[in-house]
């Protein structure tokens, strides 16, 4: 029988939680410094996390963290980690723990239960919608351009309408992963932009883009150059629709790749998000 008891000293489970997920960071590449960045992000909220020790028959067989959080006025918890040893797997310890985690939340009042995955799961949250995932691309050499395709530095004149554009298609991508209503989206929209380039095109260390094919504006991209050591974080790499099925995807991540390396950086992260217009 799996059985749950809340542990009051978590020093053992997290010290084994940031060796699995240093190593699955560094797995996907980024680098040393990199990953140690993102494991420093999630130690500033891990005190808040609860965490139970999974038993069976008085045998520990793994541990599930949760936390429920304020988030722009709705309150939404997080499955932050649930592992079962391999010795014991294969017996509905998972599924068991999933079960209690979702009952935990929403017993304090969340209304959403997120997960965020850096090791495979199997089929554990198969009913869980995706709102996007992260990936990480290496560059080792510069990329070769699409032929007829060229990148320029985005004008003053074109900011405006880039900008408006962005915001409606960020509420855009919140709302279809589920993760705010529209009026919590406008509202997260305007905020996280007046944060991320407070200075507009003169926001140091940013690269605004406008893609062209035989003089024709097809596409543009945003990227913010040392997101993390080496790493360029794509927030934009978008193709126009009606420019769509012409090798133009490619093309729009060649430019990210070479901005990337021209800004100093070996790596180009960035989110596909579920069903959104993003190529």
């Amino acid at each position: 029988m799996t059985e749950f008891s809340l542990l009051g000293d978590n020093t053992e489970w997290q010290e084994d939680f940031e060796q699995r997920l240093h190593a699955s960071y560094t797995a996907a590449g980024p680098g040393a410094a990199a990953a140690e960045h993102m494991l420093e992000d999630v130690r500033t909220g891990i005190s808040d996390w609860t965490v139970a020790e999974i038993t069976d028959a008085g045998t520990r067989v793994g541990y599930v963290a949760v936390a429920v959080a304020d988030e722009n006025g709705t309150l939404a918890s997080r499955i932050g980690d649930l592992r079962v040893d391999a010795l014991h797997a294969g017996r509905g310890h998972k599924q068991a723990a999933r079960g209690w985690a979702e009952g935990w939340c929403a017993e304090r009042g969340a209304h959403r239960v997120d997960i965020r995955l850096t090791e495979p799961a199997g089929e554990l949250f198969d009913g869980y919608r995706v709102r996007g995932q992260l990936r990480t691309r290496l560059i080792s050499s510069p990329p070769e351009p699409l032929e007829g395709v060229t990148a320029r530095p985005m004008t003053q004149a074109e900011y405006p309408e880039w900008l408006a554009s962005e915001k409606v298609a960020y509420v855009g991508d919140i709302v279809r992963a589920g993760a705010l209503s529209p009026k919590e989206a406008v509202r997260k929209s305007d905020r996280d932009f007046a944060k991320l380039i407070p200075e507009g095109l003169a926001t140091p260390d940013n690269t605004f883009l406008v893609l062209e094919a035989a003089g024709e504006h097809i596409g543009t991209g945003w990227l913010k150059h040392g997101y993390l050591p080496g790493v360029t974080y794509g927030y934009s790499l978008y193709i126009q629709e009606q420019h769509g099925g012409k090798g133009y995807g490619r093309a729009a991540m060649a430019a990210g790749e070479q901005a990337t390396l021209a800004a100093g950086d070996s790596a180009l992260r960035f989110t596909v998000w579920a069903a959104t217009r993003r190529q």
